[in-house]
């Protein structure tokens, strides 16, 4: 379990760093962040890299199976934005929670 009650002076540049590109990159760089033992063991790293890999391939599945209606290019795009959106937050040293997803990781014990 992650402790979100981390001060904010705990939260270094290169934690906001790595959640950014997490966030951006999903899923190729959480799973690297999360294989790289120094970076998984920083709580807010692996906080967000864990929601971005998750977020991550669930819209690539979705997408993928929606792309035969076509619908599926525009989910990909709005996910897309939304991962900046939440990089940009976690980027500004924000705990960010996804609804739902944040609540099934916790469950999965995952973060």
């Amino acid at each position: 379990m992650v402790d979100q009650n981390v001060s904010p002076e705990e939260i270094t540049s290169d934690d906001k760093l790595w959640a950014l590109l997490s966030w951006i990159l999903a899923p190729l760089v959480p799973i690297i962040v999360l294989l790289l033992e120094d970076k998984k063991s920083r709580p807010f790293i692996k906080f967000n890299a864990m929601q971005a890999l998750v977020l991550g391939v669930a819209s690539w599945v979705i997408s993928g199976v929606l792309s035969a209606v076509i619908i599926g290019c525009f989910v990909g795009v709005a996910v897309f934005i939304y991962q900046i959106y939440l990089g940009v937050q976690a980027y500004n040293g924000k705990w960010v929670t996804v609804p739902f997803l944040t609540d099934f990781c916790k469950k999965q014990n995952w973060i």
